[in-house]
């Protein structure tokens, strides 16, 4: 393929996976990874995705700060953060293959589960009891490990998020301002290490364009969507990120 067609292509999955991010707050990156790594390479998909990632979730929150509900927000990154040094340490020695397979099914069973069972009702969901949320809980320092380890570990994070918060702004902001910390930490390390090159910028240039009109896009639906339509979209993306993950692995 062209040059042109190559970028034209990256720029509109860009596009449609950013215009998803911007109505539910989570899924954009590892949607659209397995993609722009077949025309870019990892070495280049990575990093570019994640800075626009980064400036997604930040405009958003930017945006959205009144409807931050910051205890249950302190609990998941606290909980998350936990996690994280390990998975940064372990990431030469996990099973990746293994943990992700692990991940994409959890991902997809919870996604068919709940819309099978949750848009049977109004869409909003119950206060959470204290057994789910131990449970529930209990997922985010292993959502931490593996978004330190492989960068995929946000399915893990919205497995509680689903649960915790039923208002869905307070949900998309939440996860958005989740994405800024752990992505600020990425790209500060990356700058250290000097692993930013002249090409990696200059392609996270040419979709931020892409990136800012999935935004607008997107975030005019989020304000449209009803609470039954929105919970439906957060768990067909659960399952399509699961989906998305295995794409590695079969190839």
């Amino acid at each position: 393929m062209s040059e042109i067609v190559i970028y034209g292509l990256v720029g509109l999955i860009v596009l449609l996976t950013h215009l998803q991010a911007a109505i539910t707050g989570f899924g954009g990156t590892v949607l659209a990874l397995p993609f722009v790594t077949l025309l870019l390479g990892l070495h280049v998909a990575v990093p570019v995705l994640v800075i626009q990632a980064w400036i997604l979730a930040l405009l958003i929150v930017l945006q959205s700060r009144k409807s931050i509900p910051w205890m249950e927000w302190g609990h998941i990154v606290l909980l998350v953060g936990i996690g994280l040094p390990l998975g940064f340490w372990m990431s030469q020695s996990m099973p990746e293959a293994g943990l992700k397979w692990v991940l994409a099914v959890f991902a997809v069973g919870v996604g068919v589960h709940g819309l099978v069972t949750r848009s049977k009702d109004s869409g909003i969901e119950h206060k959470i009891s204290t057994r789910a949320r131990w449970f529930t809980s209990g997922l985010l320092p292993l959502g931490g490990i593996i978004h330190g380890a492989f960068g995929s570990g946000g399915p893990l994070v919205v497995v509680y998020a689903t649960r915790a918060l039923a208002d869905k702004g307070q949900f998309r902001a939440a996860l958005c301002l989740l994405w800024v910390v752990l992505n600020t930490a990425l790209i500060g390390g990356w700058v250290v290490s000097s692993s930013l090159d002249a090409h990696i910028l200059g392609v996270a240039a040419f979709c931020l364009s892409f990136t800012l009109l999935g935004l607008i896009l997107g975030n005019a639906a989020h304000y449209r969507v009803n609470e039954v339509v929105f919970r439906q979209i957060v768990y067909a993306v659960l399952i399509v990120a699961g989906l998305a993950l295995t794409w590695p692995l079969i190839g």
